[in-house]
């Protein structure tokens, strides 16, 4: 099953067995203080930067969430969608739960890109988020990323988060998007606060993965928060979830990327491990 999205010059492809595709996580004000004061001053400059660095870094697919204290999200989160796809080549996941900004966004997207192809952060099983994304997405025939949360919350069990995938997946599909467009994010709690936190988004991704067959998301990071030596934590949890079916994980693309290039080394997806000895060479030229 292949998911298939277009930035204005690169096309990328999110399939089993292919190279696992980055999505930068970074332009996102949420913990980053800095970021969250210039977007409610307007000022965009930081967000071009952070979209050179992403792609310098090995992203291929870039987050874009305004969503600071206090922002205007209707007005900005347009403007920085237009930024970041006049900047970078590469696609970009729009980011936002508020309705009114995404199909703003979305209208902007397909004016600079009409060709292009962007993916929706994110939908989730509640019925108010359904019917408010949902058909966005198949209005501007959109991939969408679909958390396992419902309106009873993030479920404590894999088998009740394949239940709300199952649900995500079927509503969809009843409004014309077709499944190759669908990735599941089976979310990922701190170990820091349950130990079998990071077990349970294991199991729920084998499950996903060999009932459903959906491309898979993942936001990361959040598996180690309040732990310390995060990185090393987040890179061994990413290989894990890769071998299990993870192929389009939602992190911080400079610290993460040789811990993937690995995974894919040690999977297989990788002939003569050429990937991994280019990016090895160009973090020592850097």
């Amino acid at each position: 099953m292949k998911t298939i999205l277009r930035g204005t010059g690169k096309t990328v492809v999110i399939e089993d067995g292919g190279p696992t595709v980055i999505l930068g996580e970074r332009i996102n004000p949420t913990g980053k203080s800095r970021l969250a004061a210039a977007l409610l001053a307007g000022d965009l400059e930081i967000v071009r930067q952070e979209a050179i660095a992403q792609v310098a870094a090995g992203a291929d697919i870039l987050d874009v969430n305004v969503g600071a204290a206090g922002v205007d999200e209707v007005d900005l989160l347009p403007k920085a969608v237009r930024l970041v796809l006049e900047t970078v080549e590469v696609p970009v996941a729009i980011d936002t739960p508020n309705g009114q900004a995404l199909a703003a966004a979305l209208a902007v997207h397909k004016e600079i890109n009409p060709n292009g192809k962007p993916l929706v952060n994110s939908v989730n099983g509640e019925e108010a988020s359904l019917a408010r994304v949902l058909p966005l997405v198949a209005e501007y025939r959109t991939a969408v990323i679909g958390l396992c949360m419902d309106d009873e919350g993030i479920p404590k069990t894999p088998e009740r988060r394949l239940e709300v995938a199952r649900k995500i997946i079927a509503r969809a599909e009843s409004f014309g998007i077709p499944r190759e467009d669908i990735l599941i994010d089976c979310l990922a709690l701190t170990m820091g606060a349950d130990s079998k936190a990071g077990w349970v988004t294991l199991e729920a991704i084998r499950l996903v993965k060999e009932e459903l067959g959906v491309n898979l998301a993942l936001g990361a990071s959040n598996v180690s928060f309040g732990l310390p030596d995060r990185e090393t934590l987040n890179g061994v949890f990413l290989a894990i979830a890769i071998s299990r079916g993870v192929n389009c994980p939602i992190v911080d693309a400079a610290k993460v990327r040789p811990y993937i290039l690995a995974a894919d080394l040690a999977l297989g997806r990788d002939e003569y491990a050429m990937r991994y000895i280019r990016a090895f060479r160009q973090r020592k030229q850097a």
